[in-house]
C-alpha cells in the first residue's frame, strides 16, 4: 500500500493503518528533532518504540535487529546508517523510508531502488532556512553592514557614513544565483519583493523556466562579471568541484560579495583567499573546504568575511519543521497516498 504513483488509492478507498516504524539516525538527533507533540502524533500514526533509535544497522544490538526485521517504514535523519543490501536483507518488510532532512545520498544505496522502496525527503522544508539565511546575507552585503559594523567598532566616533557608503544599498543591485536547486529557487522567490535584478546560471534550466522563476538566464562568466552578489546553490557533484575557480572569481567586480551555503568544494578556496586578503572581494561563507578551516586560516579574522559554522540549514526550532513534514508524509503513507516529497533515483544525478 506504499505510495508509488500519483494514482494511489485515497483514504476513502483504503482506510488508514498504523505501519510498524523504526527510527534510524545519528546519536542525539532524535531528541532534537522530535518534541512531545511529535511523539504523541508518531504514536497515533505508527507502531514504534520512540526511545529505540538505530545508529548502526550493520551489526545492530538484538533489540534493533528485531525492530528492523519487522519494520515497514524507516524514519531517518542526519547520520542514518547506509541501507546496504545486507541491511535490507535483514528488513524483509521494509516498504518506505521517510527522511526528515534533505539529501538521501548518504544512506540510500542502489539496493533500495532495486527493491522498489518508496522514499520521501524533507528537502523542500530544509531549503527554507537556507534561503532565509541567504536573503539576509544578500541584503546585508549590499548594505555593507559587515563593513560599517567593523569600521564603527574601530572609530567609535561620529563619521560621514553617507560619504563612505555612497555605493552601498539594495536598490537596483544585481544578484547572481548559481543553481536552480530547491534552495536556489526559494532564494529567487524570496527576492521578488525587492528592487533587485536576478541573474541565474543553471545549465539544466531553459530560458522559459528561468523566466517563470524570476531570473534571467546567463552563462556563468556573464553572471560573475555582472553581479554585485553571487550566491552558490549548486549540488556537490564531480562536475561542480571548483565551479568557481581563479578565472571566475577574477571576473567578479571589485567589492562584490560571494555567498556560499552549498558546499565548500564548489569554490576553489586557494583562489578565493587572495581575493579576500587583498580586500577586493567580500564573502559570506557558511561552508568551506575543508569544512573546518585550519586554526590559522585568515577566514576567521578578515574583516570582509562573515564565517559561520554550517548553520544556514535547519537548526534549533527549525528541526521541528522537518519533523512535521516527515510525520505528514508518514500519514500519507498510512493512508495509501503518494508522498509530497518523493525521491526517485533519476533525481539524484543532478541534485545534492
Amino acid at each position: 500500500m506504499h505510495p508509488t504513483t500519483d494514482n494511489a488509492p485515497g483514504p476513502a478507498e483504503m482506510p488508514p493503518s498504523r505501519p510498524t516504524l523504526l527510527l534510524s539516525m545519528g546519536p542525539g538527533i532524535a531528541d532534537r528533532l522530535l518534541d512531545a507533540r511529535h511523539h504523541t502524533r508518531l504514536a497515533a500514526l505508527a507502531r514504534t518504540d520512540p526511545h529505540l533509535v538505530a545508529h548502526d544497522l550493520t551489526d545492530p544490538p538484538p533489540e534493533v535487529a528485531a525492530a528492523l526485521a519487522g519494520a515497514e517504514v524507516l524514519l531517518t535523519c542526519w547520520g542514518a546508517p547506509p541501507l546496504t543490501g545486507p541491511v535490507l536483507d535483514a528488513a524483509p518488510r521494509l516498504r518506505a523510508v521517510v527522511h526528515a532532512a534533505g539529501s538521501v545520498k548518504h544512506h540510500l544505496t542502489d539496493a533500495c531502488w532495486e527493491r522498489g522502496i518508496a522514499v520521501s525527503s524533507a528537502a523542500d522544508a530544509n531549503a527554507l532556512p537556507v534561503a532565509e539565511y541567504t536573503l539576509a546575507a544578500i541584503l546585508f552585503a549590499n548594505k555593507r553592514v559587515l563593513h560599517s559594523a567593523h569600521r564603527y567598532r574601530g572609530l567609535r566616533t561620529r563619521h560621514d557614513w553617507h560619504h563612505e557608503l555612497a555605493d552601498a544599498g539594495n536598490y537596483r543591485r544585481t544578484v547572481g544565483v548559481i543553481g536552480a536547486s530547491r534552495i536556489g529557487r526559494r532564494v529567487i522567490e524570496l527576492l521578488r519583493p525587492f528592487d533587485l535584478r536576478v541573474l541565474l546560471y543553471d545549465p539544466y534550466v531553459t530560458a522559459a523556466d528561468a523566466a517563470r522563476l524570476g531570473g534571467r538566464p546567463v552563462p556563468l562568466d556573464a553572471l560573475c562579471a555582472d553581479s554585485d552578489v553571487v550566491t552558490v546553490h549548486a549540488p556537490q557533484l564531480p562536475a561542480t568541484r571548483h565551479l568557481l575557480g581563479r578565472r571566475e572569481l577574477a571576473l567578479l567586480p571589485d567589492g562584490a560579495t560571494l555567498i556560499n551555503t552549498a558546499r565548500g568544494s564548489l569554490v576553489d578556496e586557494t583562489a578565493l583567499l587572495p581575493e579576500l586578503v587583498t580586500g577586493r572581494l567580500h564573502a559570506v561563507l557558511d561552508v568551506t573546504d575543508p569544512e573546518l578551516p585550519p586554526a590559522g586560516s585568515p577566514l576567521y579574522e578578515l574583516p570582509n568575511v562573515l564565517l559561520t559554522p554550517h548553520v544556514a540549514g535547519s537548526l534549533g526550532t527549525e528541526l521541528h519543521r522537518l519533523a512535521d513534514h516527515a510525520l505528514n508524509e508518514l500519514e500519507r503513507y498510512a493512508q495509501g497516498r503518494p508522498f509530497t516529497g518523493p525521491v526517485r533515483p533519476e533525481h539524484l544525478t543532478h541534485s545534492a
